[in-house]
């Protein structure tokens, strides 16, 4: 028997409650809501799912995130082998009925996937938005060209029958949450917030940073880009306002430079974060889209060998390896590789900074020294 489907905005209404006041006739600028309740499951591939016609009162109902390999049967014979936990992969399908929240007239709406192994095409009221091949990539698309009032029905295909594909335990299915972002048609585009901090000292920072912003809108749209940043406490530290004209349907970025006096720098031992919070203004001073982009101030170099970073002007060796979608460690010693040597789970300031000084290279480079080339 399934259980009833709860409408998206009803979802929004328990996370997000807020006190009744007339000034709520107006949505908030950027709602981001999570989809990860109330979704339909089967294994198999049946035919047809994509419709929203589909009769699916004979699937399971379960919560993301989710994995149909875990839940078995262990088979010897499994395709998976070994490396697989000799658990069955195949095919499977995911589908989410929901209503739109109110006040959504005019509003663009983007689902957001953290991640699906493996191989998915997704639907929205049959209509095929786009496939992902692999596994291990966060991905989006606009839904908003194909949304009714009423009810609206996603339907997520994945295919991890293809075995083996991989050399540790992936499982199957929609492993991370789905998010369904909901935005005015001027809005800072989808990971459209880029920081560096060329220019790093205790006394100030330079920071840079690249704005993209998108106008979706069928008329032309002018308003003004403040970017303010805030410090751990939440006080503001530094702030700076650009205005643009943005006609129907472009995009473009914009560049600011702000400066950060007394800066609390990044380091190893003391993780100091900083928060962008970059706001889009209309004419009239009404906020019409809002984001916050977490980030450090720091300064980082490689030495010739590419083997040695330095944290304000500190030095430290740093090793990474990545053996799968969960886990990546992190090892300081003397700068030579030793597998299974001591190591600890990256915390997320340190995946931070792995992932802006390009930590696929570091992990690239700490495989092919284990393997000694």
């Amino acid at each position: 028997m399934s259980m009833p489907r709860l409408p998206l905005v009803l979802l929004f209404a328990c996370t997000a409650a807020v006190p009744a006041t007339a000034q709520e006739a107006s949505p908030p600028s950027r709602q981001r809501l999570l989809m990860d309740y109330g979704w339909m499951f089967t294994r198999g591939d049946p035919a047809g799912a994509e419709d929203p016609a589909f009769d699916d009162s004979g699937w399971r109902s379960l919560d993301l995130p989710h994995d149909w390999s875990i839940e078995g049967p262990y088979d010897e014979n499994a395709p998976t082998g070994g490396r697989g936990g000799y658990l069955p992969t195949g095919v499977g399908w995911y589908r989410r009925a929901f209503t739109l929240p109110e006040g959504s007239q005019g509003r663009r709406f983007t689902i957001e996937f953290d991640g699906v192994y493996q191989n998915s095409d997704v639907w929205i009221n049959g209509h095929h938005l786009g496939s992902r091949p692999y596994g291990y990539i966060s991905f989006h698309y606009d839904l908003t060209p194909h949304l009714v009032d009423g009810e609206n029905v996603v339907a997520v295909r994945v295919d991890n029958s293809r075995q083996p594909n991989t050399r540790w335990y992936s499982g199957s299915g929609i492993y991370r949450h789905v998010w369904l972002t909901v935005t005015d048609p001027l809005h800072v585009g989808h990971w459209g917030t880029y920081v560096t901090t060329p220019e790093v000292d205790s006394a100030a920072a330079r920071v840079v940073v690249r704005t993209r912003i998108v106008n979706d809108g069928t008329s032309e749209r002018r308003g003004t880009l403040r970017s303010v940043i805030l410090d751990a406490s939440g006080a503001e530290v530094a702030r700076t306002e650009t205005f643009f004209a943005l006609a129907a349907g472009e995009e473009t970025e914009l560049d600011q430079q702000l400066s950060v006096d007394a800066s609390a720098l990044w380091s190893t031992e003391a993780p100091a974060l900083y928060t962008l919070r970059s706001t889009l203004l209309d004419p009239s001073g009404r906020a019409v889209d809002e984001t916050d982009t977490p980030f450090g101030i720091r300064d980082i170099a490689f030495d010739a060998a590419g083997n040695l970073y330095t944290v304000d002007s500190s030095t430290e060796w740093l090793r990474a390896w990545s053996p799968g979608g969960d886990w990546t460690f992190v090892t300081a010693s003397d700068g030579t590789f030793t597998p299974g040597g001591p190591s600890a789970i990256i915390p997320e300031p340190i995946s931070a900074l792995l992932l802006l000084i390009g930590a696929a290279s570091v992990v690239g480079r700490a495989r092919r020294r284990c393997r000694g080339t």
